[in-house]
This record gives C-alpha cells, structure tokens and sequence, in this order.
C-alpha cells in the first residue's frame, strides 16, 4: 500500500508572493460557476479562499449539536476505525469541538483535523486530506488509501459537497469501489449563519440501510 504522503496526481498549489492578500486561494472557487460563488455570503467566500501558505492555518471552535448513528452507522464507525477513524464513533452531544485547517505541504491540498470532545476520555480526532485532483476536480483522502470523490455546488447561502464515488488507491492501481461495498451518499453542507459563524452538517444516507449517520455541528470563525 502507498505512503499516504505519495501524492503524484496532485497539481501543484499557484505561487503567491508574501505581498498577496490572505484570500486568494481560488481552488475552491474554480470548482462551481462563478455566478454561483459570487452569490455567496462573503463570509463563506472568504472562508474558502483563505491562502494558508508557510505557517498559516484557519481555526474554527464551536460545538457538535449532535451526532446520530444507526445500528448500521455504529459498526460502520467502528470498522473504519482500522483505517483511521474517519468518521464519529460516539453517538449524542452536545460536545465541544473544533476545525484546523492548513496547506498539505506534499500535496498541494489541504489537511482537515476535526477534534471532538467526549464525555469521558480522550477527544477523537478525525485527519482528512482535500486534494484538488480526479475527475471532480475534488478528493478526500481519510486514510488506508480510502477516499472519496467530491462535487460542489453553491445554494444560497450554503457551500455543499456531495460524494460522487469512492475509491482505494494503491502504489500503481486505482479502484473504484462498487456502490454496494460504499458506505453511501455522503452530503456535507456548510451554511452560512451570519456574524462569522456557520453551521456544519454530515449526512451519509445508505441505498439499503437509509441514513446511518447524521451530525449537525454549529461553529465560528476564531
């Protein structure tokens, strides 16, 4: 299986001078039409744009509302926990959390780390790579060579990304997974709530099992 940090389809990030502002990331931007994006809060477009180069990173703190899982979306949890533990694995809430974001420095994507609290123990922490690769034009990579393929359209005043197919990548093999063998139609929606604050939800709804998982999480910029 190949190193995680392997990334050789990865386009490399365009070279902005230390004088540029902080918001012009466009990669997130160049994924949906430009009338759509431009009838984003601003908010949400700066969020998105945010140029995270040398030391930069972006911050998010706030709370997770709650966290449901079916039987189905427990064991799920659980069995992915062998390839990194990308998704929740406690049901409930509320629960402290927050969001770090910053530059794959080997890739050119970037790196999203999730910490939520528990009631008893440690915090989990959930590691994602954004790469802007594929047919999409988006992947998250969540470990063990797993990912999946992202679209994005604008709605208003949301951001929402929507799995298309999920995949294994090895050293010289590329898989896509059959539907069937998939844990099911991921749909992550990040609304905008006014005064720098937004609300974060993951739904991943099965073909046979229905919804599995359903988090709602509210957060504001730090």
């Amino acid at each position: 299986m190949r190193s995680e940090r392997t990334c050789q389809f990865e386009a490399p990030a365009p070279a902005l001078s230390d004088d540029d502002a902080a918001f012009h990331d466009h990669r997130f931007r160049r994924l949906i039409p430009a009338d759509d994006w431009a009838a984003l809060p601003g908010d949400v477009r700066r969020r998105f744009s945010k140029h995270l180069s040398g030391q930069r990173v972006a911050t998010y703190s706030g709370e997770i509302v709650w966290t449901r899982l079916s039987r189905m979306g427990r064991l799920l949890a659980q069995i992915c926990r062998l390839i990194g533990a990308p998704l929740p694995t406690n049901a409930g809430g509320p629960a402290p959390a927050a969001v770090v974001v910053s530059e794959d420095r080997v890739c050119g994507g970037q790196i999203w780390t999730r910490i939520y609290g528990r009631a008893k123990g440690y915090p989990q922490v959930i590691h994602s790579a954004k790469r802007f690769a594929g047919s999409t034009g988006l992947e998250e990579h969540i470990g063990g060579g797993f990912g999946t393929a992202l679209t994005v359209r604008a709605e208003a005043d949301a951001l929402i990304f929507i799995s298309d197919h999920y995949f294994w990548q090895g050293p010289h093999l590329r898989l896509r997974l059959p539907r069937w063998l998939a844990p099911g139609r991921t749909v992550v929606t990040h609304q905008h709530l006014g005064d720098r604050r937004f609300a974060f939800d993951l739904k991943v709804t099965h073909p046979l099992f229905g919804e599995i998982l359903n988090q709602h999480g509210l957060f504001r910029d730090a």
